[in-house]
């Protein structure tokens, strides 16, 4: 069983900066992509960023050169760094967690649609 655990959540003023972390525990893959995603009211869910144990990353166009993931493989743990953030950055953020390849396709493949285990999930909201 594996369980991903998110923090840093909250509210910020548009130009603001919050740091997203999500440590994962039980039997997490050695070899395993972890990242973020993350659903806005009314909109489907879409991929923010996604990192590989090996260091190669996904990152949405739409937040590429305001965010930054990165991880502490000793600690199970990523985190989302999100700077420059814009109201519409406000959404529920959630960590996924996967193994390399699960049917055939790595998990930085953009067909990938969904990942094996989810945290619960913490707000993100940006205000004007």
């Amino acid at each position: 069983q594996v369980q991903l655990v998110e923090s840093g959540g909250g509210s910020v003023q548009s130009g603001g900066s919050l740091r997203l972390s999500c440590t994962g525990s039980g039997y997490l893959y050695s070899r395993r992509c972890m990242g973020w995603f993350r659903r806005a009211p009314g909109k489907e869910r879409e991929m923010v960023a996604i990192l590989e144990t090996d260091g190669g990353t996904s990152v949405a166009d739409s937040v590429k050169d305001r965010f930054s993931i990165s991880q502490d493989n000793a600690k199970n743990t990523v985190y989302l760094q999100m700077n420059s953030m814009e109201p519409e950055d406000s959404a529920m953020y959630y960590c996924a967690a996967d193994a390399y390849y699960r049917d055939g396709i790595h998990c930085l493949d953009p067909r990938k649609t969904d990942f094996a285990y989810w945290g619960q999930g913490t707000q993100v909201t940006v205000s004007s």
